[in-house]
C-alpha cells in the first residue's frame, strides 16, 4: 500500500492506494454528452508507463527510427506525446489536500478534460500537482503529475497479490451487456486491445474461434477484415480453471492478471492474445446470475427465465481507438497486409465492423 505526496512540501494527495494494472480503457472515450462512471476502484491505483502531456510533436517531424525508438510504429494521430512517463491514475474520491487551478479548468461541455494542463495544485504550498479529467465522453480519474508526487509507503497490512488459482475460483468477471441494453464500454475496450494482437498472430490468414460470445465478440470483426477462404489457424480460450484445450489450438486468448499484469502462460507453442482478466472470466465461466432474490433459492444449475437474462440491442463493435492505439505499438503493423487494415480503420473508424 502507498500513499503520494507533494513533491514540494510532502503534504500527503492521496488515501492510502494499492497498485494494479492500468485499465485497457484508460484512455478511452465514448460517444457525446455521455458521462462515463470512475476509471479506478476506489483504494487502487495504475501507472501509465507511455509518456503524456505536453511536449507534443507532429508526426510529420518524427522520424521512423524515433517513433520506433519511442515504441510507435504507425502514426495513429497528427501528433506524439515526448512528456514524462509515469503518470499515476487514482478515484477522484482518493485524492486528499487538492484544490481546483481556476484558470485551467478547461473543458469540452459537462466538465473538464485537462486541455490546460495540470488543474489541482496542492493546497499547501500551491504546487500544480493532478490533472482531474470528468468531461462527457471520458472515463473520471485523478492523473498525479509524475514529477509533482513522492510515492511513499503507506504502512500497515499489504494487500496480497491473488494467485491464478484464487483469481479462477472468484470467477469475477464483468458481464458483457449494461442495464441499458447496451454493450460495456470495459468490453469493447478490452475487445478491441486484444483484437489488433490477434490479427497480428493470425498471419494474415482466416481463423476459427469459438462458437458463443468469443463468435459475437471476436468473430464478426475477424470476418471482416481477414480474407476469405477456409481457416487457417485456430482460436481457444485458455488460462487458470480451464482444461488444455484438445488439440492444441494455434492461438489462445489468455488473462492478464489484474493486479500484476503478468499474462498466463501456455506450456504449448500457441501464439498468446493477453485480454483484461475481467473480461477474460466472464467467457471462459460464463454465468446468468439471478437478477431478483427467489424466496427458498433455486437449486444448482438451474437459471430462470423470468426476467430474461439481458441481451444488447445491436451487434458488437470492439473500440477503433484501443485497437488502433495498441496495433500502432506492435512491430507486426509494419508488414504490408496489417499495415492495410491499420490504414482502413483509421480513415474510417466507425464503418462495419467498428
Amino acid at each position: 500500500m502507498a500513499v503520494f505526496a507533494c513533491a514540494g512540501c510532502e503534504a500527503v494527495l492521496t488515501a492510502s492506494v494499492a497498485q494494479v494494472v492500468l485499465p485497457v480503457h484508460a484512455h478511452q472515450k465514448w460517444g457525446n454528452g455521455v458521462l462515463l462512471p470512475v476509471l479506478m476502484t476506489p483504494g487502487t491505483y495504475a501507472v501509465d508507463p507511455e509518456p503524456s502531456g505536453p511536449p507534443w510533436r507532429p508526426w510529420s517531424e518524427i522520424g521512423v527510427d524515433e517513433a520506433e525508438a519511442r515504441g510507435v510504429f504507425a502514426p495513429v494521430f497528427h501528433a506524439l506525446s515526448f512528456g514524462a512517463p509515469g503518470a499515476i491514475v487514482v478515484a477522484p474520491g482518493d485524492t486528499r489536500g487538492t484544490v481546483l487551478i481556476p484558470e485551467r479548468c478547461g473543458g469540452y461541455c459537462c466538465g473538464l478534460d485537462g486541455r490546460d494542463g495540470p488543474n489541482l495544485a496542492c493546497a499547501r504550498c500551491g504546487q500544480p500537482v493532478a490533472t482531474r479529467i470528468d468531461d462527457c465522453s471520458l472515463w473520471q480519474a485523478v492523473w498525479l503529475d509524475p514529477h509533482a508526487v513522492r510515492r511513499l509507503s503507506a504502512g500497515g497490512s499489504t494487500r496480497p497479490t491473488a494467485s491464478w488459482e484464487a483469481l479462477a475460483e472468484e470467477r469475477e468477471g464483468t458481464p458483457p451487456v449494461e442495464p441499458s441494453g447496451t454493450w460495456s464500454l470495459r468490453w469493447e475496450a478490452a475487445v478491441g486491445a486484444a483484437l489488433a494482437h490477434l490479427l497480428s498472430a493470425s498471419a494474415g490468414t482466416r481463423v476459427a474461434v469459438p462458437d458463443g460470445l468469443v463468435a459475437d465478440t471476436f468473430g464478426r470483426v475477424l470476418d471482416a477484415l481477414l480474407p476469405p477462404g477456409p481457416p487457417a489457424k485456430t482460436v481457444a480460450l485458455a488460462g487458470p480453471g480451464l482444461p488444455a484445450p484438445d488439440p492444441a489450438p494455434h492461438i489462445a486468448l489468455v488473462p492478464r492478471h489484474p493486479q500484476t499484469g503478468e499474462v498466463w502462460q501456455l506450456s504449448h507453442t500457441a501464439d498468446i492474445v493477453p485480454l483484461a482478466a475481467d473480461v477474460w472470466m466472464h467467457l471462459a465461466f460464463p454465468h446468468e446470475g439471478l437478477p431478483v432474490p427467489t424466496t427458498g433459492g433455486m437449486p444448482d444449475g438451474v437459471l430462470r427465465d423470468d426476467p430474461l437474462p439481458l441481451h444488447p440491442r445491436w451487434l458488437f463493435r470492439p473500440d477503433s481507438g484501443v485497437f488502433l492505439h495498441t496495433l500502432a505499438r506492435l512491430p507486426a503493423v509494419r508488414q504490408p497486409w496489417l499495415r492495410r487494415i491499420f490504414e482502413q480503420v483509421k480513415d474510417r473508424p466507425y464503418s462495419h465492423p467498428f
